[in-house]
């Protein structure tokens, strides 16, 4: 037996029980499955503190990449014997350039966040309108 033949027996199967009156197997009834107001409210809340959670971690990466390039060409100077002023020079732009790299995956990581969360707003209002039709 094939997964077609399968599958539209398991079908034919729930309409023949939803037909005689009784109740699906999973026992969900359609108020189950609609969104309250509350609890839309409760879920929209939710993900608004996951997202500035999220904001909160991404405003450390730039300082955080400055800072490891930083330790990695300071030790590497220091074994190459530079000189202080030479040094000083050169770490002070690995630092600025490494920040603006941090700056430019910062931004890059929140667009694509937003264009998910687009994404999934778009899907959501073809859910929604959906039951209405």
């Amino acid at each position: 037996m094939d997964w077609e033949e399968k599958n539209s027996e398991e079908t034919g199967e729930e309409a023949d029980v939803l037909e005689e009156g009784g109740e699906p197997e999973e026992g969900l009834e359609p108020e189950d499955e609609i969104e309250t107001a509350a609890e839309r409210e409760a879920r929209e809340k939710r993900e608004e503190e996951e997202r500035q959670a999220k904001a909160r971690k991404r405003r450390l990466i730039p300082p955080f990449v400055m800072l490891f390039a930083g330790a990695v060409v300071s030790i590497a100077m220091r074994i190459l014997h530079y000189d202080l002023q030479t040094m000083l020079i050169v770490l002070l732009c690995v630092l600025l350039g490494f920040y603006f790299v941090g700056r430019i995956l910062q931004i890059m990581l929140d667009r694509f966040e937003q264009q998910i969360q687009d994404a999934h707003m778009e899907e959501g209002e073809v859910i929604e309108k959906e039951p209405e039709e």
